[in-house]
């Protein structure tokens, strides 16, 4: 076995994985009240940021202050699995001993690829969300890491990408990728204040570092292999999909979380 260690981002109590693999991580902790999960709030920390990060402030904590040989993220309603078992899908989630072996192969986990089929991500962003905070990032990019933005330019023709904030790596390859991001997304916030948004746009720090992963990822070329992931909540695809075609063709940007 691997020493590694995946924190599941939780916003409230939730039942978890029976194995040590997984740490449950109260993300957006501070001020708070405890609800039995480790808290993003200790050591060095954005927890207070939690608003506008989401589950990054967990990412950021996990960063400053673990120091196992790998280190994931996933999410508590959102798991890598190898198995959809529907009765019970708790035991079909990715174990520390089937991570470990896929690690011996390649350098990272990521989910599968998300498709959006009939539009790019970027102008799926642009229909969506407000697309300034990303093509802001693209800015930044261009003037302080130059050699990702032909990765990033990618955005406005790609149709899939490796969503949700999930992957399992090295420790010293999260220090590399989290550095990265981190500054791009520190210099971001100060350009655009988030609290111009309301409270679900205003949480556009999050969505922006899930495109730019794969502008990470492809650029330094890191070998990875891919998991299926799994919802541990029933998803209203229909309510989904109708919502997307009323962005995409009726103008109508999200107003809350699928």
């Amino acid at each position: 076995m691997k020493d590694i260690k995946i924190i599941i981002a939780a916003h409230k109590p939730y039942k978890m994985p029976n194995d040590n693999v997984y740490l449950p991580v109260f993300v957006g902790s501070s001020g708070k009240e405890d609800i039995g999960f480790t808290r993003d709030d200790s050591g060095e920390n954005i927890s207070n940021k939690n608003k506008f990060y989401c589950e990054l402030t967990g990412l950021y904590w996990a960063w400053k202050n673990l120091d196992n040989q790998y280190i994931g993220l996933a999410h508590y309603r959102r798991h890598f699995a190898i198995k959809n078992i529907k009765k019970n899908k708790f035991l079909g989630l990715l174990s520390g001993e089937k991570a470990s072996g896929i690690l011996e192969k390649t350098d990272i986990i990521v989910p599968k690829k998300r498709n959006y089929y009939i539009e790019s991500l970027y102008s799926h962003y642009a229909h969506t969300l407000h697309i300034e905070t990303l093509s802001v990032a693209g800015e930044i990019i261009k003037e302080k890491y130059p050699e990702y933005y032909f990765e990033f330019k990618k955005l406005k023709t790609r149709k899939s990408a490796h969503m949700f904030n999930m992957f399992v790596m090295k420790k010293e390859l999260l220090d590399e990728y989290a550095t990265w991001l981190f500054d791009i997304l520190f210099e971001l916030e100060r350009k655009i204040d988030p609290q111009k948004y309301d409270s679900f746009h205003a949480r556009y720090l999050g969505r922006v570092s899930e495109l730019l992963f794969d502008v990470w990822l492809y650029t330094k070329g890191y070998g990875f292999a891919e998991v299926k992931v799994v919802d541990m909540e029933k998803v209203n695809w229909l309510k989904k999909g109708f919502s997307f075609l009323l962005a995409k063709f009726g103008k109508k940007k999200y107003k809350k979380s699928f």
